[in-house]
């Protein structure tokens, strides 16, 4: 009987906990996607005006105030889908693009330098010759759905073959190249650009299409601008612009590396330093 009650308070237990991380994984994936979106964001302050409001009514006893926000409580939820619509359809493919086995292939050490030195030799020398180009490096998110109406290469990652790839005349220069691991999957990949309305308006189409992946994926997007000749490096919804080789070597290393080696650096710098 005792041991009846002990599994069923420790099924109690564990239920209660995950409904718990399941509402807190809810909010926190709510609120990280609130704050890239300007408009949600505004609509959100007015939702939290129109609860004080409510709550304000309720104390000082305003019943026609009270009535018509009764209204708006009631009929909010349905005006906010209609509104959200295509918010809450970019957080549904963010969901379905998640690999839940992680990134295509994680890569080894060596073999991380040796896909960074690649794509460093070419964008030093595309920046030189002031050639545009775009390189979007898959990470966790599926970029199947570019890849699909592309043309396929499924090919080594070399210098030569990107700095082929965008040397005009050829017919995929305008695209953009997407890299699985340490492979090149496609070339001529079309992506949405971003709707941001604090980018800068100088920016051009690859700028913005570089913006946009970074934004509705986990994806690195490279940029060689052809006026300029400057090279940027979008991701995690923000674009670095005007990187130096270095800074832009460095930063490559740094978003390439897996998670997990964060604490195998630190273990390693610790045992260093006890030395």
């Amino acid at each position: 009987m005792n041991l009846d009650l002990n599994l069923s308070l420790i099924w109690s237990i564990a239920t209660n906990l995950l409904d718990i991380c399941l509402v807190w994984a809810i909010i926190y994936f709510l609120f990280k996607n609130l704050k890239n979106n300007v408009k949600m964001v505004l609509i959100f302050k007015g939702v939290i005006w129109l609860l004080i409001i409510k709550l304000l009514s309720n104390v000082l006893k305003l019943y026609t105030v009270g009535v018509l926000l009764e209204y708006v409580v009631s009929w909010g939820p349905i005006a906010l889908i209609i509104i959200f619509q295509p918010e809450i359809r970019n957080v549904l493919e963010q969901i379905g693009r998640t690999q839940l086995l992680g990134r295509h292939k994680v890569l080894t050490v060596d073999e991380r330098e040796k896909v960074v030195f690649e794509i460093v030799t070419a964008i030093e020398h595309l920046k030189r010759q002031r050639i545009g180009a775009l390189i979007v490096i898959e990470r966790n998110m599926s970029l199947q759905e570019y890849i699909n109406p592309t043309t396929k290469l499924y090919a080594d990652i070399s210098s030569q073959l990107l700095e082929a790839i965008f040397l005009p005349p050829n017919p995929l220069h305008d695209g953009g190249v997407i890299i699985q691991g340490d492979k090149i999957t496609c070339a001529g990949a079309v992506f949405k650009t971003s709707m941001n309305p604090n980018v800068n308006k100088k920016l051009g189409t690859r700028h913005r299409a570089a913006l946009g992946v970074a934004e509705e994926t986990d994806a690195i997007a490279l940029v060689v601008s052809e006026e300029t000749g400057r090279i940027s490096i979008a991701c995690d919804n923000y674009l670095h612009y005007n990187l130096t080789i270095e800074e832009f070597r460095t930063m490559l290393l740094d978003e390439l590396k897996p998670k997990a080696d964060v604490f195998y650096d630190a273990d390693e710098s610790e045992g260093e330093e006890d030395e």
